[in-house]
Parts: C-alpha cells; structure tokens; sequence
C-alpha cells in the first residue's frame, strides 16, 4: 500500500498577492509615482486609464531609475512615456512555482494579478522567493556557517 504523504497543495498568487494596489494614471509625472512607491514602501505601481479606471500599465522603480540615468526630468516627464503598457498578467489561482517560472524567462519582477473580475493584486520577486522558500527548516541553508 504507498504510503500517504502529508503534502500541502502549493500556493497561488492568490495566497500570496497584495491586495491593497496603490495606482497612478498615465498623465501623472514619474516624480508623483517615485513618491507614491516610496510612502507605499511599492517597488511597482498599476497605471490606471482615466477614462476607463481600468489598467494601462505598469511602472516601477526600475523604470524610474533608467529614466534619472537617461538624465530624463521626473517632474516633466509623464508615466505614459516609460510605462509598459498591457503588462503580463497571471490569475489568482496560478501556481507560484509557475509565476516563479514566468518572471524568471520573461525577466519580470512584479506580475498583476487578475480574476473574473479584473485587477485584484500584484506580486513581486520577494513574494514569490517568500513563498518557494521553506520557512520550517531549522537552522541556516546548507553551506551557511552557524553563528557564534
């Protein structure tokens, strides 16, 4: 008789998603959105379409970073104008080691999520290393020293 294992389903990017999005439209200045992330502590903001209130895109603080390098004005310049449009979006019921898999080919760090009723989240990086990383395992990783 095989023996029965107590394994547990693993997570979905609905287990571990932020539900509380902050958003920003697209005709918002990049400052507004550095300033948001950082009162947020959000490395990625939704970019919301003012006429729909629906999502355009996404910006993140990558994106803020290679504008400031570029020597690009943040206070002229529009969200629009570095955001990605139509990001690559996952459900609430996809895996993490699939959303793991998505943002390692795609080179992604933020992933909306979605449902049959649209927008419901975001993960990032952290997220998902958080939730592939096995909390229960007493003492440090392999190959890690014992502290003193």
């Amino acid at each position: 008789m095989p023996e029965e294992t107590n394994v547990a389903a693993p997570a979905t990017a609905g287990d571990i998603m932020r539900a509380a999005l902050t958003t920003v439209e697209q005709a918002d200045h990049v400052a507004a959105a550095a300033y948001l992330m950082k009162r947020a502590g959000a490395t990625a903001l939704m970019v919301l379409d003012a006429r729909t209130g629906q999502p355009a895109g996404i910006i993140t603080e990558a994106d803020i970073a290679h504008a400031v390098a570029d020597g690009k004005d943040v206070n002229s310049v529009r969200i629009h104008e570095l955001m990605t449009a139509r990001p690559t979006v996952i459900r609430t019921t996809t895996s993490v080691l699939d959303a793991a898999k998505l943002m390692t080919s795609g080179h992604f760090r933020h992933l909306p999520v979605v449902d049959d009723t649209g927008l419901v989240g975001i993960v990032d990086i952290t997220d998902v290393c958080r939730a592939l990383v096995d909390r229960d395992v007493s003492g440090p990783p392999a190959g890690m020293a014992q502290p003193d």
